[in-house]
């Protein structure tokens, strides 16, 4: 057998995309919270900034899917597709494989709401868009706890790299950003709506 079986590039598949994840997450997020109501990021533009943030939102989507979907089919892993929807209910791990899935889940509520921006009342947009302030710390205790290379030196980089990253955004946005409206950037426009 080869030093790569179809199983085990499936398992290098699900820790790399994970690892992905985080860090196109952690970039999301930072980006959030850094230029959150009028805020820009040094000399570029407001509109460039947003388009990074839902570029960056969106590869984080790709890659949060092909690692959900290479966890529930490597044969090393013990998730089925009810850990992958259900919160908390994982037989294995159930705690750090439930944090995982409740990132999930606020991922896809912020991805179709995030879709349907300029369609929905402003309040209710603002609601769904805040729960992210939960994602990333799940998504970030999820790899910790249940990635097989969090003890590695190289995952301690990344993890530390990331809890830096959004430490400074939000220093930014406490410390440099001019002060201005609590409004996210991504805000839809309330187009007569309350």
């Amino acid at each position: 057998m080869s030093a790569i079986d179809g199983g085990s590039a499936v398992w290098y598949l699900m820790r790399g995309s994970g690892v992905v994840s985080l860090i196109l997450l952690t970039g999301v997020m930072a980006l959030g919270v850094a230029t959150v109501g009028a805020s820009r990021l040094g000399a570029l533009p407001r509109f460039a900034t947003l388009a990074l943030h839902r570029s960056l939102a969106l590869m984080s989507v790709v890659f949060l899917a092909v690692h959900v979907a290479s966890a529930v089919v490597d044969p090393y892993a013990t998730v089925r597709l009810v850990d992958v929807l259900v919160p908390f209910a994982g037989r294995d791990q159930a705690l750090a494989l439930g944090l995982g899935t409740l990132a999930l889940d606020l991922v896809v509520a912020l991805a179709v709401t995030g879709a349907l921006r300029t369609r929905m009342n402003r309040v209710a947009w603002r609601a769904v868009h805040w729960s992210a302030y939960a994602l990333w710390p799940a998504a970030f205790l999820h790899a910790l706890a249940i990635g097989s290379d969090s003890a590695t030196g190289w995952m301690r980089i990344v993890a530390v790299g990331c809890v830096t990253v959004i430490a400074g955004a939000v220093a930014w946005r406490i410390l440099i950003a001019p002060a201005g409206t609590s409004t996210p950037a991504s805000a839809p426009p309330t187009r007569g709506r309350p």
